[in-house]
């Protein structure tokens, strides 16, 4: 079995710092050690080599920004998304329709038209397939009974709280 050779040998550390002062880029150095950039970025960050700021004057920076800066806007997303929803689908005190959806009007794709609701009973395919075909008001797709079923502000808004 070959012995490999260790990757940094004091004179590449050596190296490595004398290119690191003179300004050289990491590509740079590395090209001219024999190692991958990525080698390069690592010791210098072993060694504790920056280019810029110190390591005190970034601390005492970020310790100043913790101090001053307001906080964090990804705590107000919910609340955010909460206003926006209401705002989308509206919260009236208006009580909601209730009670069974009328079954007399129920209708095939080629009888489904423009103002009837294509809310699609069983399943596709099925010998008892249709839509549900009541009345569907404002150029909704949905009669006022199935459109409670697809939209439900009340539980996203619910949801959005928590």
């Amino acid at each position: 079995m070959p012995v490999l050779s260790p990757t940094w040998t004091n004179e590449r550390i050596e190296l490595l710092k004398q290119h690191f002062e003179a300004g050289l880029s990491c590509r740079e150095i590395a090209a001219d050690i024999g190692v991958s950039r990525n080698a390069v970025i690592g010791k210098l960050s072993r060694l504790n080599l920056t280019r810029g700021r110190s390591v005190d004057e970034r601390r005492l920076q970020d310790r100043h920004q913790d101090r001053t800066s307001a906080p964090r806007a990804h705590k107000a997303v919910p609340r955010l998304q909460f206003e926006m929803l209401a705002t989308i689908y509206g919260e009236s005190d208006v009580p909601v329709a209730t009670g069974p959806i009328d079954e007399a009007n129920r209708c095939s794709l080629m009888e489904l038209g423009e103002n009837r609701c294509r809310w699609p009973i069983s399943t596709p395919g099925a010998e008892d397939f249709c839509f549900c075909g009541n009345a569907a008001h404002d150029g909704q797709p949905y009669c006022t009974g199935h459109k409670r079923l697809a939209y439900r502000p009340n539980s996203r808004a619910r949801v959005m709280r928590g």
